[in-house]
Protein backbone atom coordinates (compact mmCIF):
# COMPACT_ATOMS: atom_id res chain seq x y z
CA UNK A 1 0.00 0.00 0.00
CA UNK A 2 1.95 3.21 -1.31
CA UNK A 3 2.83 5.15 2.00
CA UNK A 4 2.47 2.38 4.16
CA UNK A 5 4.03 -0.71 4.48
CA UNK A 6 1.96 -3.24 6.70
CA UNK A 7 4.41 -5.77 7.73
CA UNK A 8 7.08 -3.31 9.23
CA UNK A 9 4.09 -1.56 10.77
CA UNK A 10 3.24 -4.98 12.64
CA UNK A 11 6.81 -5.80 13.11
CA UNK A 12 6.77 -2.32 15.38
CA UNK A 13 3.82 -2.95 16.96
CA UNK A 14 4.25 -6.77 17.85
CA UNK A 15 0.66 -7.22 16.77
CA UNK A 16 -1.18 -9.66 14.63
CA UNK A 17 -1.04 -9.74 10.68
CA UNK A 18 -2.56 -5.94 10.20
CA UNK A 19 -4.97 -4.68 6.60
CA UNK A 20 -5.51 -1.77 6.39
CA UNK A 21 -6.74 0.83 3.54
CA UNK A 22 -5.99 4.65 2.89
CA UNK A 23 -9.31 7.10 3.08
CA UNK A 24 -10.29 9.15 0.68
CA UNK A 25 -10.52 12.68 0.37
CA UNK A 26 -7.17 13.81 2.45
CA UNK A 27 -5.29 17.00 0.41
CA UNK A 28 -2.14 16.68 2.82
CA UNK A 29 -1.59 14.57 5.60
CA UNK A 30 -1.97 10.92 4.65
CA UNK A 31 -4.66 8.52 6.73
CA UNK A 32 -5.25 5.20 6.68
CA UNK A 33 -7.82 2.71 8.85
CA UNK A 34 -5.69 -0.30 10.19
CA UNK A 35 -6.85 -3.14 12.32
CA UNK A 36 -5.44 -6.51 13.77
CA UNK A 37 -8.84 -8.56 13.66
CA UNK A 38 -9.27 -7.55 16.64
CA UNK A 39 -8.77 -3.66 17.39
CA UNK A 40 -8.76 -0.89 14.60
CA UNK A 41 -6.76 2.49 14.19
CA UNK A 42 -6.30 5.45 12.44
CA UNK A 43 -2.85 6.13 10.98
CA UNK A 44 -1.65 9.27 10.42
CA UNK A 45 1.94 10.27 8.36
CA UNK A 46 3.13 13.40 6.12
CA UNK A 47 2.53 13.18 2.37
CA UNK A 48 4.71 11.53 -0.13
CA UNK A 49 7.69 14.31 -0.67
CA UNK A 50 7.83 17.72 -0.79
CA UNK A 51 6.87 18.74 3.40
CA UNK A 52 7.27 22.45 3.97
CA UNK A 53 9.20 23.42 6.87
CA UNK A 54 6.78 23.05 9.99
CA UNK A 55 4.15 21.49 7.88
CA UNK A 56 3.26 18.06 8.47
CA UNK A 57 4.40 17.85 12.25
CA UNK A 58 3.14 14.56 13.76
CA UNK A 59 3.82 15.32 17.21
CA UNK A 60 2.25 18.69 17.38
CA UNK A 61 -1.14 16.91 16.12
CA UNK A 62 -0.44 13.92 18.55
CA UNK A 63 -0.11 16.96 21.37
CA UNK A 64 -2.79 18.28 20.60
CA UNK A 65 -5.01 15.47 20.01
CA UNK A 66 -4.01 14.31 23.26
CA UNK A 67 -4.56 17.47 25.56
CA UNK A 68 -8.27 18.24 23.82
CA UNK A 69 -9.96 14.18 24.08
CA UNK A 70 -8.79 14.74 27.86
CA UNK A 71 -10.70 17.92 27.89
CA UNK A 72 -13.56 16.17 26.55
CA UNK A 73 -13.69 17.73 22.95
CA UNK A 74 -14.77 15.80 20.44
CA UNK A 75 -11.09 14.65 19.16
CA UNK A 76 -9.80 10.82 18.42
CA UNK A 77 -8.06 9.59 21.70
CA UNK A 78 -3.85 8.96 20.31
CA UNK A 79 -2.43 6.09 21.26
CA UNK A 80 1.05 5.76 19.84
CA UNK A 81 3.27 8.17 18.60
CA UNK A 82 6.40 6.88 16.26
CA UNK A 83 9.05 9.55 15.59
CA UNK A 84 11.63 6.87 14.57
CA UNK A 85 11.04 7.67 10.36
CA UNK A 86 13.25 4.37 9.67
CA UNK A 87 9.69 2.08 10.67
CA UNK A 88 7.15 3.08 8.16
CA UNK A 89 9.16 5.94 6.06
CA UNK A 90 7.88 8.89 7.90
CA UNK A 91 6.77 9.94 11.43
CA UNK A 92 3.09 8.83 12.52
CA UNK A 93 0.88 8.39 14.81
CA UNK A 94 -1.86 6.12 15.68
CA UNK A 95 -4.94 6.73 17.29
CA UNK A 96 -8.44 5.10 18.04
CA UNK A 97 -11.07 4.36 15.38
CA UNK A 98 -14.37 6.76 15.75
CA UNK A 99 -17.25 5.84 14.13
CA UNK A 100 -19.07 8.33 12.01
CA UNK A 101 -19.46 9.74 8.48
CA UNK A 102 -17.76 12.38 6.63
CA UNK A 103 -20.33 14.35 4.04
CA UNK A 104 -18.02 15.19 0.81
CA UNK A 105 -21.20 14.18 -1.29
CA UNK A 106 -24.07 16.23 -2.10
CA UNK A 107 -26.67 13.52 -2.23
CA UNK A 108 -25.89 12.51 1.65
CA UNK A 109 -26.21 15.81 2.58
CA UNK A 110 -29.23 16.01 0.71
CA UNK A 111 -30.42 13.63 3.05
CA UNK A 112 -29.96 15.07 6.54
CA UNK A 113 -30.76 18.61 7.96
CA UNK A 114 -28.40 20.77 6.38
CA UNK A 115 -29.50 24.03 8.78
CA UNK A 116 -28.66 21.95 11.77
CA UNK A 117 -25.77 20.21 10.81
CA UNK A 118 -24.26 23.67 10.01
CA UNK A 119 -24.75 25.45 12.97
CA UNK A 120 -23.79 22.48 14.71
CA UNK A 121 -20.66 22.93 13.03
CA UNK A 122 -20.63 26.44 14.09
CA UNK A 123 -21.20 26.00 17.77
CA UNK A 124 -18.79 23.03 17.81
CA UNK A 125 -15.73 25.81 16.47
CA UNK A 126 -17.01 28.42 19.22
CA UNK A 127 -16.81 25.36 21.83
CA UNK A 128 -12.84 24.69 20.49
CA UNK A 129 -12.26 28.73 21.23
CA UNK A 130 -14.01 28.93 24.66
CA UNK A 131 -11.54 26.44 25.70
CA UNK A 132 -8.53 28.21 27.84
CA UNK A 133 -5.01 26.92 26.69
CA UNK A 134 -3.30 27.03 30.16
CA UNK A 135 -5.60 25.12 31.74
CA UNK A 136 -6.08 22.05 29.14
CA UNK A 137 -1.71 21.91 29.08
CA UNK A 138 -1.42 23.77 25.65
CA UNK A 139 -0.32 26.78 26.88
CA UNK A 140 2.95 25.99 25.39
CA UNK A 141 1.20 25.49 21.85
CA UNK A 142 2.00 28.38 20.05
CA UNK A 143 1.98 32.34 20.81
CA UNK A 144 -0.74 34.06 20.29
CA UNK A 145 0.50 37.58 20.38
CA UNK A 146 1.24 38.36 16.67
CA UNK A 147 -0.26 35.31 15.35
CA UNK A 148 -2.18 37.36 12.80
CA UNK A 149 1.54 38.59 11.34
CA UNK A 150 2.86 35.91 11.41
CA UNK A 151 0.29 33.80 9.29
CA UNK A 152 0.69 36.39 6.82
CA UNK A 153 4.34 35.86 6.55
CA UNK A 154 4.27 31.80 6.85
CA UNK A 155 1.62 31.77 4.15
CA UNK A 156 3.82 33.81 1.57
CA UNK A 157 6.82 31.29 2.10
CA UNK A 158 4.65 28.30 2.43
CA UNK A 159 3.43 29.72 -1.65
CA UNK A 160 6.89 30.63 -2.71
CA UNK A 161 8.10 26.79 -1.74
CA UNK A 162 4.84 25.33 -3.82
CA UNK A 163 5.65 27.86 -6.68
CA UNK A 164 5.15 25.91 -9.74
CA UNK A 165 3.22 28.49 -12.44
CA UNK A 166 2.41 32.44 -12.21
CA UNK A 167 -0.73 32.78 -10.19
CA UNK A 168 -2.22 36.45 -11.73
CA UNK A 169 -2.97 38.41 -8.76
CA UNK A 170 -1.71 36.59 -5.50
CA UNK A 171 1.73 38.71 -4.59
CA UNK A 172 -0.70 41.66 -4.58
CA UNK A 173 -2.88 40.39 -2.39
CA UNK A 174 -0.26 39.26 -0.35
CA UNK A 175 1.11 42.82 -0.49
CA UNK A 176 -2.49 44.04 0.31
CA UNK A 177 -3.01 41.58 3.78
CA UNK A 178 0.45 42.84 4.95
CA UNK A 179 -0.22 46.37 4.97
CA UNK A 180 -3.34 46.34 7.72
CA UNK A 181 -2.98 43.23 9.69
CA UNK A 182 -5.58 43.19 12.87
CA UNK A 183 -4.07 43.07 16.38
CA UNK A 184 -6.11 40.37 16.79
CA UNK A 185 -7.84 39.45 21.04
CA UNK A 186 -7.46 36.92 23.00
CA UNK A 187 -5.71 34.18 21.89
CA UNK A 188 -7.54 30.63 21.82
CA UNK A 189 -6.69 27.18 20.40
CA UNK A 190 -7.16 27.25 16.60
CA UNK A 191 -7.82 24.46 14.41
CA UNK A 192 -6.61 26.11 10.82
CA UNK A 193 -8.52 23.94 8.96
CA UNK A 194 -12.11 23.73 10.07
CA UNK A 195 -14.85 22.99 7.65
CA UNK A 196 -17.76 20.55 7.24
CA UNK A 197 -15.13 17.37 6.03
CA UNK A 198 -13.29 17.28 8.49
CA UNK A 199 -15.58 16.34 11.08
CA UNK A 200 -17.04 13.30 11.68
CA UNK A 201 -21.26 13.38 12.15
CA UNK A 202 -22.67 10.92 14.35
CA UNK A 203 -26.41 8.85 13.50
CA UNK A 204 -27.95 11.93 15.35
CA UNK A 205 -25.86 14.58 13.30
CA UNK A 206 -23.98 15.65 16.41
CA UNK A 207 -20.13 15.77 16.26
CA UNK A 208 -18.42 12.75 17.28
CA UNK A 209 -14.59 13.75 16.30
CA UNK A 210 -13.05 16.85 14.78
CA UNK A 211 -10.20 15.72 11.94
CA UNK A 212 -6.81 16.87 10.46
CA UNK A 213 -5.30 19.18 13.61
CA UNK A 214 -1.86 19.30 11.21
CA UNK A 215 -2.05 23.34 11.18
CA UNK A 216 -3.78 23.85 15.11
CA UNK A 217 -1.95 26.50 16.95
CA UNK A 218 -2.44 29.06 19.19
CA UNK A 219 -3.89 32.05 17.77
CA UNK A 220 -6.31 34.47 16.48
CA UNK A 221 -9.87 32.20 16.94
CA UNK A 222 -11.65 34.53 13.88
CA UNK A 223 -9.01 33.26 11.53
CA UNK A 224 -10.84 29.69 12.07
CA UNK A 225 -14.32 31.38 11.66
CA UNK A 226 -13.52 33.55 8.48
CA UNK A 227 -11.59 30.03 6.98
CA UNK A 228 -14.65 27.93 7.76
CA UNK A 229 -16.93 30.75 5.92
CA UNK A 230 -14.69 30.68 3.01
CA UNK A 231 -15.04 26.47 3.19
CA UNK A 232 -18.67 26.83 2.77
CA UNK A 233 -19.12 28.93 -0.46
CA UNK A 234 -16.51 27.23 -2.64
CA UNK A 235 -16.59 24.45 -4.75
CA UNK A 236 -14.67 22.10 -2.25
CA UNK A 237 -16.95 18.94 -2.37
CA UNK A 238 -18.48 16.67 -4.96
CA UNK A 239 -21.42 15.99 -6.14
CA UNK A 240 -21.94 13.25 -9.33
CA UNK A 241 -18.31 13.85 -9.61
CA UNK A 242 -18.08 17.53 -9.84
CA UNK A 243 -17.62 20.53 -7.10
CA UNK A 244 -20.23 22.07 -5.32
CA UNK A 245 -20.06 24.36 -1.72
CA UNK A 246 -22.39 23.69 0.92
CA UNK A 247 -24.08 27.06 0.99
CA UNK A 248 -25.82 26.01 -2.56
CA UNK A 249 -27.84 23.06 -0.67
CA UNK A 250 -31.47 24.33 -0.24
CA UNK A 251 -31.75 24.62 3.50
CA UNK A 252 -28.10 25.85 4.28
CA UNK A 253 -27.20 29.15 6.58
CA UNK A 254 -26.16 32.24 5.20
CA UNK A 255 -22.50 33.23 5.90
CA UNK A 256 -24.11 36.26 8.08
CA UNK A 257 -26.11 33.84 9.61
CA UNK A 258 -23.36 31.73 10.65
CA UNK A 259 -21.43 34.00 11.84
CA UNK A 260 -24.24 35.94 14.58
CA UNK A 261 -24.78 32.25 15.91
CA UNK A 262 -20.70 31.90 16.38
CA UNK A 263 -21.08 35.20 17.97
CA UNK A 264 -23.59 34.41 20.03
CA UNK A 265 -22.00 31.05 20.92
CA UNK A 266 -18.58 32.46 21.62
CA UNK A 267 -19.53 36.07 22.36
CA UNK A 268 -16.86 37.54 20.05
CA UNK A 269 -17.35 40.69 18.11
CA UNK A 270 -17.15 39.46 14.61
CA UNK A 271 -19.21 42.75 12.88
CA UNK A 272 -15.82 43.22 10.64
CA UNK A 273 -14.37 40.01 9.13
CA UNK A 274 -12.98 41.30 6.13
CA UNK A 275 -9.68 41.23 6.19
CA UNK A 276 -9.75 37.87 8.36
CA UNK A 277 -11.75 36.50 5.00
CA UNK A 278 -9.25 37.69 2.35
CA UNK A 279 -6.42 36.21 4.46
CA UNK A 280 -8.65 32.94 4.45
CA UNK A 281 -9.02 32.97 0.87
CA UNK A 282 -5.08 33.70 0.79
CA UNK A 283 -4.42 30.86 2.41
CA UNK A 284 -6.44 27.95 1.15
CA UNK A 285 -4.78 29.23 -1.98
CA UNK A 286 -1.88 28.62 -1.09
CA UNK A 287 -2.67 25.45 0.61
CA UNK A 288 -4.32 24.37 -2.76
CA UNK A 289 -1.53 25.14 -4.72
CA UNK A 290 1.05 23.00 -2.60
CA UNK A 291 -1.46 20.21 -3.74
CA UNK A 292 -1.31 20.77 -7.33
CA UNK A 293 2.53 21.08 -6.84
CA UNK A 294 2.89 17.86 -4.99
CA UNK A 295 0.33 16.62 -8.04
CA UNK A 296 2.03 17.46 -11.21
CA UNK A 297 5.66 15.93 -9.23
CA UNK A 298 3.54 13.00 -8.80
CA UNK A 299 3.43 12.82 -5.31
CA UNK A 300 -0.15 12.80 -4.25
CA UNK A 301 -1.53 9.67 -3.27
CA UNK A 302 -5.95 8.82 -4.40
CA UNK A 303 -7.95 10.26 -6.81
CA UNK A 304 -9.64 13.35 -8.03
CA UNK A 305 -6.05 16.19 -7.51
CA UNK A 306 -6.29 17.25 -11.34
CA UNK A 307 -8.89 19.68 -10.12
CA UNK A 308 -7.64 21.14 -7.33
CA UNK A 309 -4.94 23.79 -9.08
CA UNK A 310 -8.36 25.08 -11.13
CA UNK A 311 -9.39 26.30 -8.01
CA UNK A 312 -7.10 28.86 -7.42
CA UNK A 313 -7.67 31.72 -9.21
CA UNK A 314 -11.21 31.94 -8.09
CA UNK A 315 -9.66 32.44 -4.38
CA UNK A 316 -7.12 34.99 -5.23
CA UNK A 317 -10.29 36.94 -6.72
CA UNK A 318 -12.30 36.14 -3.66
CA UNK A 319 -9.80 37.46 -1.34
CA UNK A 320 -9.17 40.66 -3.08
CA UNK A 321 -12.87 40.86 -2.99
CA UNK A 322 -13.21 40.68 0.35
CA UNK A 323 -10.47 43.50 1.22
CA UNK A 324 -12.57 46.06 -1.14
CA UNK A 325 -15.41 45.02 1.51
CA UNK A 326 -17.57 42.58 -0.55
Amino acid sequence: MKGLDLEKLQAYLDSPPLTGTMFAGGRSNLTYAVTDGTNRWVLRRPPLGHVLPTAHDMVREHKVLDALSKAGFPVPRPVRLCTDAEVIGAPFYLMEHVDGKIYRDAADLEKVDIGALTMTLVDTLADLHALVPGEIGLGDFGKAEGFNARQVRRWKQQLDASRSRELSGIEELHARLATDIPAGGPGAVVHGDFRLDNVLIGENQQVKAVLDWEMSTLGDPLSDLALMLVYAGRPLLISDGKPFASIDLPGHPSLDEMSARYAQRSGRDVSDLHWYVGFAAFKLAVILEGVHYRYTKGQTVGAGFETVGAMVPALVEQGHRALEGH
